[in-house]
């Protein structure tokens, strides 16, 4: 949900879960204009109808992606940062800013292919929680993990 803190939705995270079907991206692309009525009436979610619609779109261009990918973490990956470039220093975790080349890359793919709501900061706030951004501050014990992770996980083809 583009434009909102993210605390906010981490405190409806539980009532959107209900809401989108538990992110079930094949249940959300069968939305009608039914279930919008539903979650515009949803006082437990941001009751945005764009960001709604959108949400319903993409989830059908989900398929899309999964038809010409084979999946949808194949696609994504595909976006990995340079896995050399890992934990920043202060200075350029501040020069880095709330993107990335690869957020914005994605972001453009993403919208060239009809998403919505998809832009470089939303974008580059996803990648940070798949793990294909590991921007953690030198130092910084989840920084660490996050490597460890990042270094015994099987990326898809």
């Amino acid at each position: 949900m583009s434009g909102l803190s993210w605390l906010t939705i981490l405190r409806k995270r539980e009532n959107f879960r209900q809401a989108f079907r538990d992110f079930d991206p094949v249940a959300v692309a069968r939305f009608s204009t039914r279930d919008v009525t539903r979650l515009m009436n949803d006082v437990g979610i941001v009751r945005n109808r764009a960001k709604i619609e959108a949400t319903i779109n993409n989830a059908r261009r989900h398929a899309e992606l999964v038809k010409e990918f084979g999946s949808f973490p194949a696609y994504v990956w595909r976006y990995e940062s340079n896995p050399r470039k890992r934990l920043l220093d202060q200075a350029e975790l501040v020069q880095l800013g709330a993107a990335s080349a690869e957020a914005i890359a994605m972001s453009k793919d993403l919208r060239r292919r009809g998403w919505g709501f998809v832009g470089p900061t939303t974008v580059y706030s996803f990648m940070q929680a798949m793990g294909l951004v590991n921007d953690h501050l030198r130092g910084c014990a989840a920084g660490a993990e996050v490597q460890r992770l990042r270094r015994d996980f099987v990326r898809p083809q």
